[in-house]
């Protein structure tokens, strides 16, 4: 189902070989989502992009995407026996609908269990990504509706790549106290009030209940997550990890920061019939002298 104002563009295009839904506000503000993995590639607001998508990301309808949000169910990174990240961020998802009314779009995507999911889990389930667009805010929420007889139970995250211009003078505040685990190191800790990136970066961080803020000179990201997501991932590779990755550029790594809603250490269960949902919310702004 497709609705649009008249002031809203909607349209279907390709990006390399991936089939997508381009949603542009009246403002100019846009998201591009692809159907494979339900993965959104890009969210521009005032002429500036957002999130960081590698050039030299493999936009082939069958490898997951460096960059944007991949969506990582129903596993976080290689937490058990499934690939890793999970499948969906590998698999096509249906469009189901997309919405748009004055300076809102809504577009919810779906992927159900099937032959291919089935083959590597055998968990009866139908998962939602909605995407919800207005000036300046974009909120992401993942829902898992149980429709199997038993449990399910699940890890994973909203993997969200941000573009910064300078890794090297970004800063992210707001999990000041919260427990920290330093995976480079596996040292266990508590966040600073700032932190700050002059290499690898591989830290899981129980999930402040406040909206987090990243700066990058003038411009402010502010970050939240529901309760649901215990934890906030935060990653950048450097440059000595990130000249390890075939699918990023040698400085790759100081044009992007991953800040994540996701559930790493402790899995989610989801009762028989029962629907789970977690979001992320981001909001752009630059400050102003």
């Amino acid at each position: 189902m497709v609705q649009a104002g008249a002031d809203v563009a909607c349209a279907s295009e390709r990006y390399g070989d991936l089939s997508c839904q381009r949603i542009t506000l009246p403002g100019g503000d846009s998201v591009l989502v692809a159907l494979h993995g339900a993965h959104v590639l890009s969210w521009i607001v005032g002429g500036v992009e957002q999130f960081y998508l590698s050039p030299r990301a493999v936009l082939d309808g069958r490898t997951a995407i460096r960059g944007g949000v991949p969506l990582c169910f129903p596993q976080f990174n290689q937490r058990g026996p499934l690939p890793r990240h999970g499948f969906a961020r590998n698999m096509p998802w249906d469009l189901q609908s997309v919405e748009v009314r004055g300076d809102a779009a809504h577009i919810t995507l779906a992927l159900a269990a099937n032959s291919a999911t089935r083959a590597i889990w055998p968990q009866s389930f139908i998962a939602a990504f909605n995407i919800d667009l207005t000036p300046g805010v974009l909120r992401l929420t993942l829902s898992v509706n149980n429709t199997d007889s038993i449990p399910l139970v699940f890890s994973g995250a909203l993997h969200t790549y941000l573009a910064v211009s300078d890794i090297a003078r970004t800063q992210l505040m707001g999990l000041e106290g919260q427990a920290q685990w330093d995976a480079l190191n596996d040292v266990h800790g508590v966040a600073a009030p700032v932190l700050t990136f002059d290499g690898e970066f591989d830290r899981v961080y129980a999930a402040a209940p406040h909206a987090l803020t990243l700066r990058c000179g003038p411009r402010v990201l502010t970050l939240e997550q529901s309760e649901t997501w215990s934890h906030t991932v935060v990653w950048n590779p450097g440059a000595e990890r990130c000249a390890q990755l075939s699918d990023l550029p040698p400085d790759g790594y100081a044009q992007m920061l991953c800040v994540e809603a996701a559930q790493v250490t402790e899995p989610v269960t989801v009762g028989a019939g029962e629907v789970w949902q977690g979001w992320q919310r981001l909001v752009s702004t630059i400050e102003t002298c």
